[in-house]
């Protein structure tokens, strides 16, 4: 994939080259983070290239300027958190190969966010999205089989696109999965989702695969290619609308939901975020807030000073 950036100046395009390839190459970064990257640095130049300030020149003052101009523009505080992130992921390289003295973002605030509680599934709502499959199309025993191994193992939805034949480990209960920054863990799997699984594999048989797909576990019946992630998205949609599910859900609520499950039967954090290949341990306590919407829920319910005669 090329990437390129418009409205720099020519010695700013080497700088930006050099910039790429360290993300690419030494952060590890997919080319779906990268071009995230690449588009968000892009507000920072193309502003401040209208204002006439060179980007090696900037100040904390005028960074502020800048997250202040993207809020104006009706930018929400999640996305312009996400964009400063990738400034000073910026201007870190930039102190790193010594074209700036200091960093300007050292100081630079972002904007605060509250806590954000993902869309979870109840294990009654998982069964019921299962039971609008039809089983009676190979698609449907297809689509099962996503649904269980995306509830059992909680994959992203690109780790499960990606997912390959050569990477299952079922007779040990394990798959070998490929994360964010390419990096690799081994998850277990139950024995709900290898039957699934198998029973996929035999539909799949019949399946005219092309050259170069064969590896992959999911593939379209139609095209013989490997599934792609709007493809899912769409599918799991039209199977919560059937189950009469009003939640806003995605192929990304079965991930929330297996780790929900995992706390709330008592699993260790440690462990789940594991599971779930997160780097930081930070992002994995989100569930914590979940679990505690349940526990509160649990002792309303249920504690005897709360029940009334």
């Amino acid at each position: 994939m090329r990437y390129e950036l418009s409205n720099t100046h020519i010695v700013g395009n080497a700088i930006l080259r050099r910039y790429i390839q360290y993300l690419r190459l030494e952060r590890s970064y997919t080319p779906n983070t990268l071009d995230a990257y690449l588009k968000d640095l892009q507000k920072l130049l193309n502003y401040y290239s209208d204002e006439g300030i060179d980007f090696r020149q900037v100040t904390l003052k005028q960074l502020d300027g800048f997250a202040k101009a993207l809020q104006g523009l009706g930018v929400g505080p999640r996305s312009v958190a996400r964009i400063l992130s990738g400034v000073r992921s910026f201007y870190r390289f930039l102190t790193l190969e010594k074209e700036v003295e200091t960093d300007p973002t050292e100081l630079l605030e972002s904007p605060k966010l509250g806590k954000h509680l993902p869309e979870v599934l109840s294990l009654p709502e998982i069964d019921a999205i299962e039971a609008a499959i039809d089983l009676s199309k190979p698609e449907g025993v297809r689509d099962l089989a996503i649904v269980e191994v995306l509830f059992s193992c909680g994959l992203r939805i690109s780790e499960l696109c990606s997912l390959r034949l050569s990477e299952l480990y079922l007779e040990e209960g394990y798959i070998r999965v490929h994360g964010k920054g390419r990096k690799e863990r081994l998850v277990p799997i139950g024995d709900s989702a290898i039957d699934r699984l198998r029973q996929w594999f035999v539909v799949r048989q019949g399946c005219k695969v092309k050259p170069g797909e064969e590896d992959f576990v999911f593939v379209s019946l139609r095209r013989g290619k490997r599934l792609s992630r709007i493809s899912l998205f769409v599918y799991i949609k039209e199977y919560a609308a059937k189950a009469g599910i009003r939640k806003n859900i995605s192929p990304h609520t079965f991930r929330h939901s297996f780790a929900t499950q995992l706390l709330e039967g008592g699993a260790n954090l440690r462990a789940i975020q594991a599971m779930l290949g997160h780097e930081d341990i930070g992002t994995t306590e989100i569930y914590m807030h979940v679990d505690k919407t349940h526990l509160r829920r649990e002792i309303l319910e249920h504690h005897p000073r709360n029940i009334k005669d």
